[in-house]
């Protein structure tokens, strides 16, 4: 996959996830998001265990594989009739700054680019300016996240 800009993105496939990646997926959660979170003086390991399983639906849930199989991390997307929501971007600490989250969020914007894509960043996140750079704008701003939203293209 390249870029608008002709760039070539690092290769990937999404695979569908099933109940028996949650622990995996948990623990891949827990080392990307510990960090953030004991910054804003949030972490605690049962909250983040409670969240996660509160939030998993395999069938929502997409796996990020290399071209190997090894996993680089997961994303939830879930369809509405009026826009799409992405949750749970969690890429391994390693597969992060080469350009994956972009080339899977790049994937996702194109598969029904006809309704608005929104999610939630948590705030002091790096992720906030990552996905304005995709075009992303802030819609509101919560407790400890930022809505973010990006319109349809018509």
């Amino acid at each position: 996959m390249t870029t608008p800009e002709g760039r070539d993105l690092p290769p990937f496939r999404f695979q569908p996830a099933a109940e028996a990646d949650f622990e995996r997926l948990l623990d891949l959660s827990v080392r990307t998001m510990r960090p953030q979170l004991e910054a804003i003086g949030r972490w605690d390991p049962a909250r983040r265990r409670a969240r996660m399983r509160a939030a998993f639906r395999p069938a929502a849930t997409r796996l990020i594989e290399a071209p190997d199989g090894r996993l680089l991390g997961c994303v939830t997307v879930d369809d509405h009739a009026d826009h799409r929501e992405v949750s749970q971007l969690y890429l391994e600490p390693d597969a992060q700054g080469a350009g994956l989250g972009r080339a899977v969020m790049l994937a996702i914007m194109r598969e029904r680019d006809h309704l608005p894509l929104r999610l939630e960043v948590l705030k002091g996140s790096r992720a906030r300016a990552f996905y304005a750079r995709l075009g992303f704008v802030t819609t509101a701003e919560q407790e400890f996240d930022w809505a973010m939203e990006l319109p349809p293209r018509r």
